[in-house]
Order: structure tokens, then sequence, then C-alpha cells
């Protein structure tokens, strides 16, 4: 067996779904398995699932185990040279997982690699490439230098955002939503420490990987992160969680070095929790008086591509919902630049969905890849599931 793939669901079945259809074609020709730990979803996911893809291990915990937990559960059964940490609400190129795997047979130093995470409007996440958070290197993120000072080797380490995306670089921190491992590595370093319920696991991970003597490593490669649709990081219990994570990460870590040295980032953590609170009570007080920012100006506009008969359904589904949308008969030949060829909206939020079985998943992050804008988003449309789905709704 050469890749076993890991993902843990929680509630994002629809999401899933699209990640798993991405992956039957991303496996073609590869000897792989895929596991889906479910962390006891209340949205009848496992009938989804089973019923859908017959060929995916299944998991069903009857309570929430948290993200590492989870994740060791199916490592521990699976047999694959390479294991593949993914989360459900991500889509995967065609000739990802290929490009993973040569890297990783080529390189022998290698322990782990991460991928280059798209941002729905196709840009990359800087969440795809991090150094790891040291106190200082922490401390410089948290009063904003990092963001101000991007190509700063010194104050721009934590994302790393002065090397070039298109080139392979080796990292230090890969990100948990697309996180390939070679198994000899677990076999030596242990499994995704379960101190931590959810965030952080994947920069432990990461910095053992790197004490054990092997190198992390990104490339330029794609998928498409939705970032967090299982998650709801406007509420008390993620600012809990995360904050929480980076605390045990700062002991179990930087816990010998003396209190002059460890006081000060755990103080900024506190800090950073304190004011984020503060934010998110702030806006829901707002909400109550009705002070609530308008919208109306960002009502979303969509635009439709596909074939003939996926841009049929897809007018079923606008006129259900109301939604002010245009439609466009086209495919990877007739319109090979997609969007990029047509008049889109500048003053307001435009979805671009395409209809995946006219482009490949590879064509629609190429399209987006031309030109990218911070009002202008992709979604997807396939006909054999008969959703669209954006990085904010699932439309049926």
């Amino acid at each position: 067996m050469k890749l076993s793939v890991v993902i843990v669901n929680y509630n994002v079945k629809y999401y899933l779904e699209q990640c798993l259809l991405s992956l039957r074609k991303a496996t073609i020709g590869i000897d792989a398995e895929v596991y889906v730990v479910d962390n006891h979803s209340s949205d009848e996911s496992e009938n989804y699932i089973r019923d859908k893809f017959p060929e995916v291990r299944f998991i069903a915990s009857d309570h929430n185990l948290g993200f590492a937990r989870a994740n060791n559960l199916a490592i521990r059964q699976s047999k694959g040279e390479y294991v593949l940490l993914l989360n459900p609400d991500t889509i995967l190129a065609e000739q990802t997982l290929r490009q993973a795997i040569s890297f990783l047979d080529e390189h022998e130093k290698a322990g782990a690699l991460g991928v280059c995470q798209l941002k729905t409007d196709g840009s990359p996440a800087n969440e795809s490439r991090r150094g790891l958070p040291t106190p200082m290197t922490a401390f410089y993120k948290m009063v904003g230098l990092c963001e101000r000072y991007p190509q700063s080797h010194r104050f721009a380490h934590y994302y790393l955002s002065y090397l070039p995306w298109n080139v392979s670089s080796q990292i230090e921190v890969i990100s948990g939503a697309c996180f390939f491992v070679k198994r000899r590595v677990f076999e030596q370093i242990g499994l995704v420490d379960e101190d931590f319920f959810m965030y952080g696991e994947d920069i432990d991970l990461s910095y053992r990987i790197l004490k054990a003597g092997y190198q992390n490593w990104y490339i330029p490669s794609r998928i498409l992160h939705y970032k967090g649709e299982s998650t709801q990081k406007s509420s008390f219990r993620y600012v809990h969680v995360f904050y929480q994570a980076m605390l045990i990460f700062i002991r179990k870590h930087y816990g010998h070095k003396s209190l002059l040295f460890s006081i000060p980032i755990k103080l900024a953590i506190y800090f950073k929790a304190s004011v984020t609170l503060v934010k998110i009570q702030l806006e829901r007080i707002r909400k109550m008086l009705g002070f609530s920012p308008r919208k109306a100006s960002f009502t979303p506009y969509y635009i439709f591509i596909g074939s003939n008969e996926s841009i049929m359904t897809c007018k079923e589904i606008a006129t259900k919902h109301a939604l002010g949308a245009e439609f466009h008969v086209g495919d990877a030949e007739s319109l090979p630049r997609g969007h990029q060829s047509l008049v889109v909206p500048t003053d307001r939020l435009v979805y671009i969905v395409y209809d995946v079985g006219a482009y490949s998943y590879e064509n629609i992050f190429d399209i987006f890849g031309e030109k990218t804008s911070p009002l202008v988003h992709m979604g997807t449309f396939d006909a054999r599931t008969r959703l669209v789905i954006t990085g904010e709704e699932v439309l049926k």
C-alpha cells in the first residue's frame, strides 16, 4: 500500500463528499486507502457517506475524540507507506497526490511535506508554509511585525512569506489541513500528540519531525481549502481551544527556558486571547442593539459556467434561492480562460461557480491563478450531487 488518507469529519457532510469525489480522481493509478473518522456528527454524515463511498473505511465515534485522537485511531489501522492527514473542507487538484508521492520517493531526508493551499479567491494561504513559533517569532506575529514586514527573514519567519510560492522549499511547520508523513517517521517519533484537542498538533508534529533529523518541505502542488467550515471561529470555545493549544506547545517545547524568556510570550498569548474574546462579545452586543454593519452592498452575485445540462440545473437552484446570477455554457476547451474571458462585476462579492464535469480542478485553479480579487471567489457545481458549494454555503 503506497498511501493512506485520513480525514476527520465533524458536521460537514457536503464538503466531505466533495473532498472524497476529488480524492477519487486524484488516487486513480495509486495504491491507496481512505479512512474517514467521524467525530460524532449530528448531520447524519455516516449514512450519507457510507452509501455514496463504499470504498471508504468509515469509523464512527460515539463522542468527539478531538482532531489528534481521531487521526491516530485511523493511522493505527492504516497500511500505507505514506500517510496523508487531510481536512474534509478541501479539494485536491488531480495531480497533487502523485506529485507529493514522487517528491517523497525522491527525497530520502524528507520526513513530511505540505502543499500550496488556495483560498477561495485563488490566492495562496499563508498557512501553507510556516516557521516554528519560537517565543520571539510568535511575539513578532502577535504584535503585527510579521504582517508589516512580509519580506523580512527576521520578522516574517512565522509565515515564511519571503519564500517564493512556485518553488519547493524546506520549511519548519506543515499545516494539518494537508500533511503528508512517511510512516517510518511516525514509527520513530510517535503519532499525533493527543494533549492537543484541536489546533497546535500540526506545529508539534512538525517540530518533532525536525528534532528527529528529518526535513519538512513545501511543494507548489495545489489544493483548495475552505479554511474551517467545520469550525466556528467567532465562538468563545474556539478562542479557548486555540490559545490553550499555543500554551501547551510553549510548555512542552520551551518549558525548560528561563522564566524571563517564557513569561513574556505567555503573557502575550493571554493578552491576545483576552482581546479576541472582548471583540467577539462587543460584536454580539452590536448585533443585539441592531448596529451590525449593513451587508446589502455585498449581496453576492453568481456566475455559473458549465455544460448545457448543468446550467439548466443551476438555473433551477438560482431561481429557488432568488440569486442574482448569469449563466454561460462552456468547458475547458470552448472557454479555456473561464470567467477571465467574461466581464465580472467589481462592485460586489461574486461567486464563479464552475461545473466540475466541464472543468478539472486543475483547470479551475489555473484560471483563478491568472488574476485574483478579494471580491471574486470560486464555487463548484457537480451534476452527481446537484449541489452548488462555496466557502459560505451549500445550495441545492
